[in-house]
């Protein structure tokens, strides 16, 4: 069976086609093959954000030109599309509502059907693809979500959870602080500024119990950042002058390290060794690194993909969608809308027994 899956719940607009072998002719561990994963990303000026109404224009405006890309790639027609999938949440609401009109015009066009996806679960269901992970607690880390989660009973249950605002709502916002370029992505241009990073600055560190908060973070390194500019804020033992540099490689370290700790806490309580991480800020190498160091002393491993499948695609909304369609689920198109809140642990996992 094939799928085609629409992402569009924030500035990254992907479209996606897979396949997933008959269960009737194949095993059920065949993997699924990947037959186009096209990507197209609403970049804003240095110092601001992405608004949702040039958002929802931006995916409006490339929809149709990225389908007919990407069944090109694919080197599959129509007919062969079993089902049309699209993000039914969580994201924000003028560019969700873009996709879920052009996937109900699809939907209409070629006579196929409908499924709504969860966000959140594409997200889980393509890294354990990619990946291997059998039945890893997840890091779920994101410019709009941040949780821990683990499987039981047909159900993500999540763990722990952002009080406030994303880790990578936090990243990208004290990027904009810095007027650094958005190009290819805020956190990624964080990220490599961090690397250069000699000084670490003492940040809040806001762990409570299994939950985080990062608004307090951002806004402390936001105070550090108007002292920096002024040229009055120095490293306490040397003198020398803090630089964006110190500034970025102190949030990660600050920010990353509680992210472990909740993860950690999860392992421990479900019994597992393994780690998955997903979501943007999941291609962060340093995150990857911590999470490694912290997994390796408990006898485990961590999973993580690259910018491919970690960053927001079409492909793991086609695979989710797919999963879940060959269990016999599927959108009426009258209720085929989208929603800015769609919990995690809301879908029924009706794909997994185990």
């Amino acid at each position: 069976m094939i799928a085609l899956g629409l992402e569009g719940s924030a500035n990254k607009l992907g479209v996606g086609l897979i396949l997933h072998p008959n269960p009737t002719n194949a095993k059920a561990s065949a993997p699924a093959q990947i037959l186009s994963n096209i990507r197209h990303t609403y970049v804003s000026p240095p110092g601001e954000g992405f608004l949702p109404k040039d958002t929802a224009k931006h995916h409006r405006a490339f929809v149709v030109q990225l389908v007919k890309q990407a069944l090109r790639e694919a080197g599959v027609s129509v007919q062969d599309v079993d089902c049309i999938c699209y993000t039914k949440g969580p994201g924000m609401g003028a560019p969700l509502q873009s996709v879920v009109v052009a996937a109900r015009m699809l939907s209409l066009l070629w006579g196929k059907a409908l499924v709504g996806v969860n966000h959140c679960v594409g997200h889980i269901e393509m890294g354990r693809e990619i990946t291997g992970a059998t039945n890893p607690v997840v890091l779920y880390v994101s410019g709009g979500n941040t949780q821990v989660i683990a499987y039981s009973t047909q159900r993500y249950r999540i763990f722990g959870e952002t009080l406030d605002i994303a880790v990578g709502n936090c990243l990208d916002r004290f990027a904009r602080t810095l007027n650094i370029s958005n190009d290819p992505a805020p956190g990624y241009n964080i990220e490599q500024l961090a690397k250069k990073g000699r000084f670490l600055l003492d940040l809040p560190y806001a762990v409570k119990g299994m939950d985080c908060s990062f608004s307090g973070i951002l806004a402390r390194v936001d105070d550090f950042a108007a002292q920096m500019k002024k040229g009055e804020l120095r490293d306490a033992e040397t003198g020398e002058l803090i630089t964006p540099e110190d500034l970025c490689f102190s949030l990660q370290e600050t920010v990353f390290a509680m992210l472990v700790e909740i993860t950690e806490r999860a392992m421990a309580h479900v019994g597992s060794n393994q780690v998955l991480i997903v979501g943007g800020v999941g291609c962060n190498e340093r995150v990857q690194e911590m999470m490694g160091v912290m997994a390796k002393d408990r006898g485990g491993c961590v999973y993580a993909t690259d910018e491919r499948f970690c960053i927001d695609n079409g492909i793991m909304i086609a695979h989710a969608g797919l999963l879940a369609y060959q269990k016999g689920f599927h959108t009426r198109l009258e209720e085929s809308t989208c929603t800015q809140r769609f919990r995690t642990d809301d879908v029924w996992v009706q794909w997994r027994d185990d």
